[in-house]
């Protein structure tokens, strides 16, 4: 029996942003998408949502504190 981990309550929602989202965000931030937090692209989630090397991925998280917090990775084979 496989178990889907997107529904566990401890992993957040992940998401594929669209491409004009992506521009959206790197031009809010000033940054290149090379500059954004890696996601191992044979990391569970990644898998489970079916993630391409190069999508960037919004994290969405509850947080006590906060609310909601709000990270973006890009999803790459290997981090150097």
């Amino acid at each position: 029996m496989k178990m889907d981990i997107l529904k566990h309550k401890l992993v957040p929602h992940h998401e594929i942003l669209k491409e004009e989202e992506v521009e959206k965000l790197l031009k809010t931030y000033g940054i290149k998408k090379e500059q954004l937090p890696k996601i191992l692209i044979d990391d569970p989630v990644a898998k489970a949502i079916n993630a391409k090397e190069g999508d960037v991925i919004k994290i969405v998280r509850k947080s006590p504190t906060a609310g909601v917090s709000v990270a973006y990775r890009v999803v790459t084979k290997e981090i150097i």
